[in-house]
């Protein structure tokens, strides 16, 4: 007897859903259930707060469906008007110029750098601001968002190794990069002059990279998660003691003033930023692409070295190497010659070079590392940001 199962979504979010490859989104429960009875749950994560989510799963026979399928109905006609359809693959773009308005989670506020990126990336895409790094991937997982934007890199402060992390724990693929060139402002509320300030308020790095200035101003510095989160706040609070290291868009979104414009230490400050999806997009090689791949490999001597060659033998030029611990196995114990057993740091090897997958060059590549490499996952194969 053929079984029908058909899922009812109540909630808020109007963009809560999956696809129709049946795979639920990681990190979030469903509820299965035989019978009438349906299942209401409240999630909160992040950004996303006073979230409601309720799902019920019925098995419907096809000999006796009429009672069931006349509520089915009513329920659906019901809940139509405020869920349009779940999307789909065919949705996605990987064009920031096709009209479409994409959705994107980043972290942070409205006015942060990591917004400024998403809006150089897609023009005319929606932003969902998340409290966490951890959000802005779960909201792409869940179909909350199309995208996430988030920063790996600055060219004065070095990798932020906690997202390089999250893309080893996360199965979502790098569909573009963004390069910004970030400028500090400091910022006060309306009548209050440099002079007046007594602290400053901004994100560490933004504190720590405009570091002649406040040493100048001869202020406090308040460490807070957020440039525009700190405008925000100066805001709500009304302080007229305090400053705001924060972009030029966050003086606007929040009425403050613009005290200094292009307050960094070094006028090259420069932070690179990556665009997630759940679907890769597929390599060309009409224009520059870039590939990231993460690898782990075997102790010994010169095995690094053998990685890196598999590249330099076909011409292909790397542009970023990092490395980071493996967390559920940081130490590796090999027994010495001399000593009976050492230990070593176990890590992974992330890799960005500049090729595409589509190149039998690139394929080339990472089919001689597969023969040494422990493990090897690619990343994303996506078109190089040369714009500034």
């Amino acid at each position: 007897m053929a079984l029908k199962s058909v899922i009812v979504l109540e909630g808020t979010n109007p963009h809560f859903g999956w696809n129709d490859s049946g795979s639920k989104p990681s990190g979030f429960p469903l509820n299965w259930i035989n019978g009438p009875e349906k299942v209401c749950k409240s999630m909160s994560f992040g950004g996303f707060s006073g979230f409601s989510a309720c799902r019920a799963i019925r098995n419907v026979e096809d000999g006796n469906t009429s009672k069931r399928d006349t509520k089915l109905e009513r329920v659906i006609d019901e809940t139509k008007s405020s869920f349009p359809k779940p999307l789909s693959v065919s949705d996605l773009s990987s064009t920031a110029d096709d009209g479409w308005k994409v959705r994107i989670s980043f972290k942070g506020f409205p006015g942060s750098y990591t917004e400024d990126a998403a809006f150089k990336a897609y023009p005319k895409c929606e932003t969902v601001p998340c409290n966490e790094f951890e959000d802005a991937f779960k909201a792409v997982e869940l179909w909350l968002t199309d995208k996430a934007v988030l920063p790996i890199e600055n060219s004065s402060s070095g990798s932020i190794h906690r997202n390089y992390d999250l893309l080893l724990r996360h199965r979502l693929h790098i569909v573009g990069e963004v390069q910004l060139a970030v400028n500090f402002c400091l910022l006060a509320l309306p009548g209050v002059r440099s002079e007046h300030l007594k602290r400053v308020i901004s994100h560490p790095q933004a504190l720590s990279l405009s570091d002649i200035l406040l040493s100048k101003l001869g202020v406090s510095r308040e460490n807070v998660d957020d440039t525009a989160g700190a405008a925000q706040y100066v805001v709500l609070n009304g302080l007229r003691d305090a400053g705001v290291v924060a972009s030029a868009r966050a003086a606007e979104i929040y009425g403050l003033n613009i005290l200094a414009d292009g307050i960094q230490d070094d006028s090259d400050n420069i932070t690179r930023f990556l665009v997630l999806a759940r679907d890769p997009i597929i390599p060309r090689t009409n224009t520059q692409f870039k590939t990231s791949i993460v690898f782990t490999l075997d102790e010994g001597p010169g095995v690094l070295f053998k990685a890196l060659a598999v590249f330099a033998l076909r011409d292909i030029n790397l542009t970023k190497i990092e490395s980071r611990p493996q967390r559920k196995r940081p130490l590796r114990v090999v027994d010495d010659s001399n000593t009976g057993s050492a230990k070593y740091f176990d890590y992974l090897f992330y890799i960005d070079f500049e090729a595409s997958m589509a190149e039998p060059r690139a394929q080339n590549a990472l089919g001689h590392l597969q023969e040494f490499a422990t493990f090897l996952r690619i990343l994303g194969c996506y078109p190089m940001d040369t714009t500034l």
